[in-house]
């Protein structure tokens, strides 16, 4: 299951184009928190902690412990969304979507190919065609990723959705005969038997 990570932030006044570039000058990152039991609230965090958190994480839906330093609260909550700046990668903004232990929550976490695959053993090409997957649990249910194990999986074989196991707690509303992933046939072999088929025809032509 997913680690909470802890955070720390301060409410924000300053708003305004202006105003967040300033912050973001003083290595800050703005940012709001909402959530069903409370009011919408503009916050600001430190630019590196912020990163920190998300260089150790294989997804940005991230599960936190958000401390309110100057209104001496904490609250569970997801990284709901991170914008990016798309020249350099730099954070610009973060929402943080507050919630409760007993709250379903909709996350989005990647997927990712475990186990040896036969196929790929006989020379087969390994096609990850469903990057990440839209799933549906409790915040203590949240997985970091989706592991798919593709070890039974032969050249010309694939997974769909519902011959993956997920975690405990977990579900999907992706249909059931989406394919996950698929091995394929070496195209090398088909290059070869053309070359093999072209020279043939060359054999038969100079006759």
């Amino acid at each position: 299951m997913a680690k909470t990570s802890a955070i720390t932030a301060h409410t924000r006044k300053r708003s305004g184009s202006g105003a967040l570039t300033s912050l973001r000058a003083e290595g800050l990152i703005p940012g709001v928190v909402y959530g069903k039991d409370m009011t919408a609230t503009n916050i600001r965090l430190n630019r590196k902690a912020l990163e920190s958190v998300l260089h150790h994480s294989v997804s940005e839906h991230i599960l936190v412990d958000l401390t309110l330093d100057d209104a001496k609260e904490s609250k569970l909550a997801i990284i709901q969304d991170v914008q990016h700046n798309p020249l350099n990668g730099n954070v610009l903004h973060v929402d943080f979507h507050a919630i409760r232990e007993d709250e379903v929550i909709h996350s989005k976490v990647p997927v990712e190919l475990g186990g040896e695959c036969v196929g790929a053993k006989a020379g087969g090409l390994v096609e990850l065609l469903v990057h990440s997957l839209n799933i549906t649990c409790l915040p203590n249910d949240l997985p970091e990723k989706i592991v798919v194990d593709i070890s039974a999986v032969e050249i010309g074989g694939s997974l769909h959705t519902k011959e993956i196991t997920l975690p405990k707690g977990v579900t999907t509303k992706l249909g059931p005969d989406v394919v996950i992933m698929l091995v394929a046939a070496p195209r090398v072999v088909e290059v070869v038997a053309v070359a093999v088929a072209d020279t043939k025809k060359k054999g038969k032509g100079k006759k």
